[in-house]
């Protein structure tokens, strides 16, 4: 299919949630990860493609992505080798996913937490607050 073609060129992902259209060319970070399926929870190579808050995963590196992690809703990245029961594991908790991936390296695996951390630091501290007040962080735990 020619559209197709055309996706996997441009690497935009559609949101099926919204509609909106979100371009995946020139990303901060990209690289495979193997990802456990949420339901089946057999693991699958996927190719990922970091861009600003957004985590795209695709079937493979030409394809377009079918997926997506907002990390703006993020609240750790971390490694999971225990929870994985995997070598060089890492997870991405959302409030309502955790998502867990492996990589094929020790590095590969710090270099995806570095990335995808730096991402959900810079989404979170566009809520921090703008007076520069500090926050006493009574709602904190």
């Amino acid at each position: 299919d020619k559209r197709d073609k055309m996706a996997a060129l441009t690497k935009k992902f559609t949101d099926p949630a919204t509609g909106t259209e979100y371009d995946c060319s020139s990303p901060d970070f990209q690289g495979s990860l193997s990802k456990q399926s949420v339901w089946l929870k057999d693991w699958r190579r996927r190719w990922f493609i970091l861009k600003g808050p957004k985590l795209f995963f695709c079937k493979s590196e030409n394809g377009a992505p079918h997926g997506m992690i907002d990390l703006a809703l993020c609240m750790t990245v971390k490694s999971a080798e225990l929870k994985a029961q995997k070598r060089h594991a890492l997870e991405v908790s959302t409030p309502e996913t955790t998502f867990l991936m492996f990589a094929d390296s020790e590095k590969e695996k710090d270099d995806w937490i570095g990335a995808i951390g730096r991402a959900i630091v810079r989404c979170s501290s566009t809520y921090t607050n703008e007076d520069g007040a500090d926050d006493d962080g009574d709602d904190s735990d």
